[in-house]
């Protein structure tokens, strides 16, 4: 009986810390690749300085984010861009100046300003690449 309290107890603690530790490893992953992403859409400008619509259009990047959904990317001046999908900042104001590119986090869910609940475990690319992390971290 002695054991099985002991095997409880034990297995209590470790399950918590290895799904954190899964979610830690995970994060850094969306980050890597958030990064690998962005400079791959910086390096596709075309000819006429215009960044790609969509990341199908840019080569040799992962389009799936650790969790299984596709890495979000939004080009402000794509023909048919709204304007109010664009990411904000606490103070409303737009976190980067050419697209927004993140992944929607182990939620699933996002909404464009990063202080609403559903956006606070997104991985974001803020200020032109040089922030990368949890949105709640911006």
């Amino acid at each position: 009986m002695l054991a099985t309290a002991l095997v409880g107890v034990l297995t209590a603690i470790a399950v918590p810390t290895y799904r954190s530790s899964v979610e830690r490893v995970k994060l850094q992953h969306a980050r890597a690749d958030l990064a690998l992403i962005h400079t791959a859409v910086l390096a596709s400008r075309g000819a006429n300085f215009r960044l790609p619509d969509s990341l199908s259009a840019v080569r040799g990047v992962p389009l799936i984010d650790p969790w299984g959904r596709p890495y979000a990317y939004y080009y402000f001046d794509k023909p048919d861009a709204n304007r109010g999908q664009i990411r904000k900042d606490h103070n409303l104001v737009p976190i980067n100046s050419e697209f927004d590119l993140y992944s929607a986090g182990k939620n699933g869910t996002s909404r464009p300003p990063l202080t609403a609940a559903p956006s606070r475990d997104d991985i974001v690319v803020g200020r032109d690449g040089a922030f990368i992390g949890l949105a709640t971290e911006f």
